[in-house]
């Protein structure tokens, strides 16, 4: 079994199509995966990007999807000192990367400047590899 940590925008992506992970594979995520995934649908709602019903029916597609949430102490730790490292002012990115490092494989993200980043630090995957 191949453990990937994923961000909200690999899950927005997945929620959006008719793709399906892999048997086989493990998704993760540090626990703030649920407010950022919640709050970029809700902007894109009120964007006019996509109808109500649409955003809030992703954000049911995202709830079915098995992931497990992660985010105690050591994550929290990791993530401050990489982001010490990496020169960031937020944690936010630097969770996901923390938790690479702690329990999965692989991290994928369809954000080419962090993947950039997270190359220096973890494998990083593209999202192809999940499917």
């Amino acid at each position: 079994m191949t453990r990937f940590v994923v961000d909200a925008g690999v899950l927005l992506h997945l929620a959006s199509t008719d793709l399906e992970v892999r048997n086989g594979h493990q998704l993760l995520a540090p626990t703030l995966l649920r407010s950022q995934t919640l709050s970029a649908l809700h902007e894109a709602v009120h964007r006019g990007e996509i109808p109500g019903d649409v955003g809030r029916e992703r954000l049911a597609r995202v709830g079915r999807m098995p992931i497990r949430l992660l985010g105690d102490a050591v994550l929290r730790r990791r993530a401050w000192e990489l982001a010490d490292r990496l020169g960031w002012a937020s944690t936010y990115d630097a969770e996901y990367l923390a938790l690479t490092q702690l329990q999965a494989d692989a991290f994928v993200t369809l954000d080419p400047e962090l993947a950039s980043s997270a190359e220096r630090l973890v494998t990083v995957a593209s999202i192809e590899d999940l499917l």
